[in-house]
């Protein structure tokens, strides 16, 4: 089994897809020649051609605009946002017609398409470059909202998003694009989307996060583990929307003690969905209050100052050990 790297894992799902599946089609800026800014479509236009790797002009909401109109008319695009922070050009195209138009044909249409975007901070860019605003998705009826972890669940849930019949966002935590590699097989493989999953197990705490988070909140766990003899357990969203709350609202029972750690920032986050979750499902078996570990309520600072801004393993550590403290 092959070793490879999200970016890698990322391209082989749209490979594989549109090599299966005609009616998948690649569009965005700089995606056919360039190959992606992050190289994500690397090859793909001389593999595919350019009437299925379309080199788009700097225009999201015609991207966006472009790629309902296909998916109506029977196509499967993905189209790409060269970064997160630019699909917000596009949003009235998103939320006033790809979120809505199931519901408004009363089930006769659907828009099966994906938009991509690399997503959160980590890498020193720019403005614009570097929100996590998932939060804007996830609130939308219509949408799904996708955010894998790491390249073996880039690349399944990718495929699964590809095929899934609404309209998906997938944000891609470009801070891991090259961090490390995993072994991704290379016969066909999916993850349902709204599927959560635990990564590792433990008795004392209940930490909820996903994307870029999931290895900063690990490496805390394992210092929690060998410095202080607790064991937390934490659980990968990998869906924020649909959410699947089942696996931490049983996790919390079992524990009574929970954090939620997310980059994006902390007032009407993710985060707070998930606290309301627990409330509603657990909140007889928690010990202490939920605690939550984000990004702070600013716009993302440049790059001198991302790393403050940036949630990392100390912050988890410390919040970890207040909750046992207290508790």
């Amino acid at each position: 089994m092959a070793k490879m790297t999200m970016v890698q894992a990322l391209n082989l799902a749209l490979r594989q897809e549109m090599a299966k599946d005609d009616r998948v089609i690649l569009l965005g800026e700089d995606v056919g020649v360039d190959g992606g800014v992050f190289r994500v479509t690397d090859g793909l236009i001389e593999m595919f051609g350019e009437e299925r790797v379309l080199d788009t002009p700097l225009a999201e909401a015609g991207i966006a605009g472009m790629s309902i109109g296909m998916a109506v008319y029977g196509l499967r695009p993905v189209c790409e946002m060269q970064f997160s922070g630019f699909s917000y050009q596009a949003f009235h195209q998103i939320e006033n017609h790809a979120a809505r138009l199931r519901w408004r044909s009363q089930g006769r249409l659907s828009v099966p398409m994906v938009l991509r975007a690399p997503y959160g901070g980590g890498v020193r860019a720019l403005e614009h470059h570097s929100e996590s605003r998932e939060a804007y998705y996830a609130h939308t009826p219509g949408l799904k909202m996708v955010m894998p972890s790491g390249p073996r669940n880039a690349r399944a849930l990718l495929v699964s998003a590809i095929r899934d019949p609404d309209p998906v966002i997938f944000f891609e935590p470009k801070a891991i694009y090259r961090a490390y590699r995993e072994e991704v097989p290379e016969e066909e493989e999916t993850l349902p989307i709204g599927r959560s999953r635990i990564v590792r197990e433990g008795r004392d705490l209940t930490i909820v996060t996903y994307g870029a988070m999931v290895r900063p909140v690990l490496a805390a766990a394992e210092d929690l583990h060998s410095k202080d003899g607790a064991e937390a357990e934490v659980i990968d969203l990998l869906t924020v929307s649909p959410l699947d709350d089942t696996l931490f609202t049983a996790s919390a029972r079992q524990t009574g003690r929970v954090m939620v750690v997310h980059e994006a920032p902390r007032s009407f986050g993710p985060g707070a969905e998930i606290i309301a979750r627990l409330v509603e499902k657990s909140f007889y078996y928690l010990e202490t209050p939920i605690a939550r570990v984000t990004g702070y309520d600013v716009v993302m600072p440049l790059f001198s100052r991302e790393k403050h801004y940036l949630p990392h393993a100390d912050r988890v550590l410390k919040a970890a050990r207040k909750l046992l403290r207290d508790g």
